[in-house]
C-alpha cells in the first residue's frame, strides 16, 4: 500500500490530495502487469478504469481507418501520447461511461499499473465530498491541458499540410 501511494502521490489527478485520502485510493487500486505490446484496452470498447502508471511505458493510440473511406488494411495505428510512471490515463471514464477513444497498448515488458475501478473511486468522492472536490478539480485540470495539447498538435498538423 506504501508504495502505491508514492505513485499516487505523482500523478497530478491526485495533486493536493491529503495522505489520508491517499491511502483510502491506494485501497481501492488494482495492479497488474502487462509485456510489450500488450494491449490494455482497445479503441471503441466500454470501459470504466482509470489506469496510474507505475512501472514502464504505454503508448495511446489511435486507428486512422475509423475516419477515412479507404481500406482499414492501409492504415495502421497512430501514436499520440506516450505515458510514464506516475502519469495516469482513462480519466474520461469518471466524467462519462463512454467507449474508449483511443488504444492503450505496452511498450515495454513488466509495464505495472494500477488499476482504479471508476465506481468505487466516484463512490469515494460521494462520501468525503472534499476529496471528491479536489479530485474533480485536478481531473478539469488534467483534461484540459490534453485538450490543449491535442488542439496544439492539430494546429501543427494543419500547417504543415497546408505547406505541401
Amino acid at each position: 500500500m506504501t508504495g502505491y501511494i508514492n505513485i499516487l502521490k505523482q500523478a497530478d489527478i491526485f495533486y493536493k490530495l491529503t495522505p489520508t485520502q491517499l491511502e483510502m485510493i491506494s485501497k481501492l487500486c488494482e495492479e497488474k502487469t502487462f509485456q510489450a505490446g500488450e494491449v490494455l484496452f482497445f479503441e471503441g470498447t466500454t470501459s470504466d478504469d482509470l489506469y496510474i502508471l507505475f512501472q514502464g511505458e504505454v503508448d495511446i493510440q489511435v486507428n486512422p481507418a475509423l475516419v477515412s473511406d479507404q481500406p482499414a488494411d492501409e492504415f495502421h495505428p497512430i501514436t499520440i501520447a506516450t505515458f510514464r510512471r506516475g502519469q495516469s490515463f482513462g480519466e474520461i471514464a469518471l466524467v462519462d461511461q463512454g467507449v474508449r477513444s483511443a488504444t492503450a497498448r505496452a511498450t515495454q515488458d513488466h509495464t505495472r499499473l494500477l488499476i482504479i475501478p471508476s465506481e468505487k473511486l466516484m463512490l469515494l468522492c460521494d462520501t468525503y465530498p472534499q476529496l471528491g472536490y479536489r479530485l474533480m478539480q485536478n481531473l478539469a485540470a488534467d483534461l484540459a491541458l490534453k485538450i490543449r495539447s491535442t488542439d496544439l498538435r492539430i494546429r501543427e498538423e494543419l500547417l504543415y499540410s497546408t505547406k505541401k
